[in-house]
């Protein structure tokens, strides 16, 4: 009791942690070193995503992972000490005292400013690099128009005769850039597997780039609330080798031609 009142009758923050017992420091370090290998162990053996299946996604789960392991040792110390200070400082039954004033500590202050920057600098220049290797250009690469409305996606492929298609397919290992729009409201274009999500603003066009690496197929989901249906605007991404993509644009090609041989006919009739 007596040391506890010492140290709170400290009024330099530097002087009560002087002030701590070295056991009870050493004590506070072994628990969070402990609570922060578990709690690391933890996050990492958690399957937060799906499958990965473009050349994004080891890079986004990388980082991912990166975040969590420097994250969990600052969710950890933060709460120790908070956890210590509330068990160790707290007021005695029938103590109506106000608490000691507590003056300011420049060695900690500089401390507790100096560290999260240099952290949040660290992971936000990781990060850069990664948006940057992520959204790289390839010479090769190919545009596809994605349009939102509520409550579906249409899609063009300008760089292919500028055909259209109700169903989005994409041919394996090959870079796609999405030139991404709205007809409305905010829609938000997303494929999980692919870790690719941008928003689809009306007035303005947003851009992301994918390389699949996988054959399949997977939903699109709309991620940004956009109405009451919302939960229905739900499509397939289907991903197909370069042969059966070549065929698919060819049924569409045709398709076109039909269609305007259709209505032309239908123009002469009259």
């Amino acid at each position: 009791m007596e040391r506890q009142e010492e140290i709170a009758e400290a009024t330099d923050p530097a002087e009560a942690v002087a002030k701590l017992d070295r056991g009870e420091i050493a004590k506070m370090f072994l628990v969070g070193t402990i609570a922060s290998i578990v709690g690391i162990a933890l996050v990492l053996a958690i399957d937060w995503f799906p499958d990965q299946r473009s050349t994004a996604a080891p890079k986004i789960d990388t980082l991912w992972d990166v975040t969590m392991v420097i994250g969990v040792p600052v969710f950890v110390l933060v709460m120790v000490v908070a956890i210590y200070s509330v068990v160790k400082f707290r007021a005695m039954p029938g103590d109506k005292r106000d608490g000691p004033p507590i003056h300011g500590s420049t060695r900690l202050e500089i401390a507790w400013v100096t560290v999260p920057f240099l952290i949040v600098s660290g992971l936000a220049v990781y990060s850069w690099i990664v948006l940057d290797e992520i959204e790289k250009s390839a010479p090769d690469e190919m545009v596809v128009d994605v349009t939102g409305q509520q409550f579906a996606w249409r899609f063009a492929y300008p760089g292919e005769g500028g055909v259209k298609s109700s169903e989005l397919v994409l041919p394996v290992n090959r870079t796609v850039k999405f030139n991404i729009r709205s007809d409305d409201v905010i829609h938000s274009f997303w494929v999980p597997e692919f870790r690719m999500k941008q928003d689809a603003v009306a007035g303005l066009t947003t851009t992301t780039r994918v390389t699949p690496t996988k054959t399949g197929s997977w939903q699109i989901v709309c991620a940004e609330l956009c109405g009451i249906g919302h939960a229905t605007m739900r499509q397939r991404v289907r991903v197909v080798d370069e042969g059966e993509f070549d065929t698919f644009l060819a049924d569409l090609k045709a398709e076109d031609s039909e269609s305007a041989s259709a209505s032309g006919g239908e123009g002469d009739a009259q």
